[in-house]
């Protein structure tokens, strides 16, 4: 009898461990008494996520760098000088261009002479000739205004004329042909001088012929220098 008792107290005494055991297995199964642990991302998925990161750094750069090439390029236009259009050489002045860029200020002509301010003086380079002399004949035109002008001077307005009381001895316009123009700028106060070598011939207008010659022997002559319908008070000189 006594040995089945120390049994069945032995039996009832194990009973609850194996239920303790069970109730921990349980426990752990469940989870319910501890969190479970996080998942860890795969490499593929690291991969993926380093490649968009890297893009979007690229991309970023990318901007930066065209955003101050952009800025670049603006600041330095600014600075560049603009093109001017400039006259062709042909077309500019006889005096010379202005700065490109700046309008040339048209350059005023020199006025024509006003006769009224102008003299025409007649001379001879000696007052008496001999027989075998030439006389030479000179006329001086004189400025006499204030300001520069332009007056023709050529053998078109001149005139060298040779006469004998009222008697025409000579002109030089009498067999002229082509006379030309020549314009010169006189300057207030300066002159122009032409030189004429008289042969101690006889002309007619139109050129006509005579044989007749100036008289000699003491004779007076006068000459008058015109240019155009300016006349100079008359010289005179003695042919013997």
């Amino acid at each position: 009898m006594a040995t089945n008792g120390k049994q069945q107290s032995t039996a009832r005494s194990s009973a609850p461990g194996k239920s303790a055991a069970r109730g921990s297995s349980r426990s752990g199964t469940t989870g319910r008494g501890t969190p479970a642990k996080k998942r860890r991302p795969s490499p593929a998925v690291y991969r993926r996520r380093r490649q968009v990161v890297f893009g979007a750094l690229l991309l970023v750069i990318a901007l930066l760098v065209g955003g101050g090439v952009a800025l670049t390029g603006a600041l330095a236009g600014k600075n560049e000088p603009q093109a001017v259009s400039t006259p062709e050489a042909s077309q500019a002045p006889a005096q010379g261009s202005a700065p490109a860029g700046t309008p040339s200020p048209s350059a005023s002509p020199t006025p024509v002479c006003d006769f009224n301010l102008m003299t025409v003086a007649a001379k001879t380079d000696k007052p008496a000739y001999g027989a075998e002399d030439k006389p030479l004949l000179t006329m001086t035109i004189t400025n006499g205004g204030t300001a520069p002008c332009e007056v023709n001077v050529g053998t078109s307005q001149m005139e060298y004329l040779v006469m004998s009381g009222a008697d025409r001895i000579f002109s030089s316009k009498d067999c002229q042909t082509g006379g030309e123009d020549l314009i010169k700028t006189i300057q207030p106060g300066k002159s122009e001088t032409a030189n004429f070598p008289w042969q101690r011939n006889r002309t007619l207008e139109g050129c006509g012929a005579i044989n007749a010659k100036p008289g000699g022997n003491g004779a007076y002559y006068t000459f008058e220098a015109r240019l155009g319908n300016k006349a100079s008070p008359k010289a005179v000189f003695q042919l013997n």
